[in-house]
């Protein structure tokens, strides 16, 4: 469904400039932006995924992932097409990197559903939700209203007045970092780093309850660059929660799949710095999805797959030493 977008401008010539994320696409009449779901039709920049809702249904909020943020609920979860990235091992290149068969919604459709499932919220993923702002700000204010929760699972590569004007209404994010590399950015994902540090610290500041992930390949992201990954959080905050993901072949990449040992040495390196740390895609026995108190280093969320055990949280604290754990409970 065409809807008009929000951050643009018009151009001579009937061009637009968009301005909802750092490409900053000049698009000419008849053409769309690099994201594919927003389109210049004869001078006025349109939204073509409105609505457009290409996958959706209840989620365990650990699928997001978010650990720190109501273990063990479930989330009601949707997402379009369209991306504002062009990754090689895309997981989701299905949906996010060509145009795919869809289900109209409409704002209260979607919160009708949340709520009919006893949905704690709305979560926006799937595809990179930022590519369907117009919708995805529209629902998140109904839901705000409704007294849901809005979770955004997203690459952060967003303008900032896009990114202020909707923070006000977002529950929680988690934000992809890919690497510390702006080279890695540009060859491999056709994007850049900085904006994304930028969205991070932005969001964070703004009292958003950040995760952020990063997906392990190997030769490319598991050597300095997680290292500095490592640093930068920490300069932030140590106690932004990283979830460390195992890459299989997917989509463009065809490299062998990150083993479980350089998964391992990842996961000890960032727990040197950063009190949450997680391990994604790989066998439960590691114990690297449980949350451990970074005082006295008890146990006090156990998971297997997707059943959590919070017995040993109590009122946002460890039950052991009363140490507050971050996050939302």
């Amino acid at each position: 469904m065409a809807h008009e977008a929000k951050f643009y401008k018009k151009e001579a010539g009937n061009k637009t400039k968009c301005l909802l994320c750092p490409h900053g696409c000049l698009i000419l009449p008849g053409k769309r932006g690099i994201c594919g779901a927003r389109f210049n039709g004869d001078g006025v920049l349109y939204s073509t995924v409105y609505g457009e809702i290409t996958s959706y249904g209840m989620d365990p909020i650990e699928k997001k992932p978010l650990y720190n943020f109501y273990p063990g609920s479930r989330i009601f979860s949707i997402g379009s097409w369209g991306c504002t990235f062009k990754c090689e091992f895309c997981q989701n290149w299905q949906i996010s990197q060509q145009e795919a068969a869809a289900e109209h919604f409409e704002k209260e459709d979607v919160i009708k559903a949340a709520m009919e499932n006893n949905s704690m919220g709305v979560a926006y993923t799937y595809n990179e939700p930022f590519a369907a702002y117009e919708f995805m700000f529209d629902t998140a204010v109904l839901a705000r209203k409704s007294g849901l929760k809005n979770v955004v699972v997203t690459n952060g590569f967003v303008s900032q007045e896009p990114l202020k004007e909707i923070l006000p209404y977002v529950d929680a994010m988690n934000i992809d970092l890919k690497s510390f590399s702006d080279a890695f950015y540009r060859e491999t994902c056709a994007g850049r780093l900085e904006p994304v540090l930028r969205a991070i610290r932005q969001a964070f500041d703004a009292g958003t309850h950040i995760e952020l992930t990063t997906l392990i390949i190997p030769g490319m992201n598991d050597g300095e660059d997680l290292l500095k990954i490592v640093d930068w959080i920490y300069e932030i905050s140590p106690n932004i929660p990283l979830h460390l993901s195992r890459y299989f072949p997917q989509y463009k990449m065809g490299l062998d799949p990150t083993g479980i040992e350089t998964m391992k040495r990842a996961y000890s390196k960032a727990r040197e710095k950063l009190r949450y740390v997680y391990l994604g895609n790989v066998a439960a026995e590691t114990g690297g999805s449980d949350t451990f108190c970074p005082a006295c280093g008890k146990k006090i969320i156990k998971r297997e797959i997707f059943n959590v055990d919070v017995s040993a949280l109590k009122g946002g604290k460890c039950s052991h030493c009363g140490e507050t754990i971050y996050g939302k409970f």
